[in-house]
C-alpha cells in the first residue's frame, strides 16, 4: 500500500476525548468507540510504523508490577553499569576524562530528573481552595513549557501546554498546573498519552469534567532522525464537559493565540 498522509481522530472508551494523531501510513478510519489498542491491532501497522507515528497503547504509562522493588540508589548503580556497557559497545574510550563519569551522570539524570515522573512519590502535593470570588468563567494557564522524552526512541520532545478549567467550587494554585504538566512529562511518553493523563488528573483533582488541555510540541525523533523534518510540530487536545461546545473551544483558542 502506498503511504499517504491522513488525519485520524481516535475516540477512546477510556475517556470522553478526541485525540489528533500524526501521519499514519494507511487509509483513514471512521469508527466510533474504537479503543486505541484495537486500532493498532486492526490497522496492519508494523512496529516501526506505530513507533514513528506515536500511537499510544493506553492511558496509563506501561509499568512493571515490581517497578519500585529497587531503591533509587540501586537503580542508579544498575543504570550506570548498563549505560557503561552501551558506551563500550559503541567503541568509546571510557578512560577518557570527558567520558569516564558519563554513566553515573546519565543514571542520576534518569532517576532524579528526566524520568522522575515515573515514581508516584514525586507527584506534586495539591491543595485546593474555595472559589470565594465566585469566578464562573474558564481559567486558562497557557504556554507551560515542558520537556519530555519519546518512549519509542528515548529522545526529547519539547513544547508548550495550555490548560483550562471551569471551577466546580474549588480552585487550584496556578503553579500546581505547571507542576502537574511537568510531572507527567518527566517519563518516557507519547504526546497523546501525556495530554490525556494531564486532563484526567485535573478532572479528578478539581472534581469537574470541564477541563481542556492542548499541547504543541516538536519531536526530535522526527527532526533529528527518520524523516528529519525540523519545521513540523504536533498538536494534541482534550476537550471535556463544557469545552466540547464549539463556542467554548473558539473562546479558548482566542485566549491562547493572544
Amino acid at each position: 500500500m502506498q503511504a499517504r498522509t491522513c488525519k485520524v481522530y481516535i475516540i477512546s472508551k477510556l475517556s470522553e476525548h478526541k485525540v489528533y494523531s500524526q501521519t499514519l501510513k494507511q487509509k483513514k478510519l471512521k469508527k466510533d468507540n474504537l479503543l486505541i489498542e484495537d486500532y493498532i491491532e486492526n490497522s496492519n501497522l508494523s512496529c516501526d510504523d506505530a513507533g514513528d507515528d506515536h500511537i499510544s497503547t493506553g492511558l496509563e504509562t506501561p509499568m512493571k508490577k515490581d517497578s519500585f522493588a529497587m531503591s533509587d540508589k540501586e537503580k542508579k548503580v544498575k543504570i550506570s553499569h548498563l549505560f557503561k556497557e552501551i558506551m563500550d559497545v559503541l567503541g568509546l574510550d571510557l578512560t577518557d576524562d570527558s567520558l569516564k563519569d558519563t554513566p553515573n551522570r546519565v543514571a542520576k539524570m534518569y532517576i532524579e530528573e528526566i524520568f522522575s515522573g515515573l515514581n508516584p512519590a514525586n507527584k506534586p502535593k495539591i491543595s485546593l481552595f474555595e472559589n470565594k470570588y465566585r469566578y464562573k468563567q474558564m481559567l486558562v494557564e497557557k504556554d507551560i513549557t515542558f520537556y519530555s522524552n519519546c518512549e519509542h526512541h528515548f529522545v526529547p520532545f519539547t513544547g508548550k501546554a495550555h490548560v483550562a478549567y471551569v471551577s466546580s467550587g474549588k480552585v487550584i494554585g496556578l503553579s500546581k498546573l505547571n507542576r502537574i504538566v511537568q510531572y507527567y512529562a518527566k517519563r518516557p511518553q507519547v504526546q497523546e498519552r501525556l495530554t490525556n493523563q494531564i486532563a484526567e488528573d485535573l478532572k479528578e483533582i478539581l472534581n469537574t469534567k470541564d477541563v481542556a488541555v492542548i499541547i504543541d510540541a516538536k519531536h526530535l525523533c522526527v527532526s533529528s532522525r527518520g524523516v528529519k523534518d525540523n519545521t513540523s510540530s504536533t498538536i494534541t487536545s482534550y476537550y471535556g464537559g463544557v469545552f466540547q461546545d464549539s463556542a467554548k473551544i473558539t473562546e479558548l483558542q482566542n485566549y491562547i493565540n493572544k
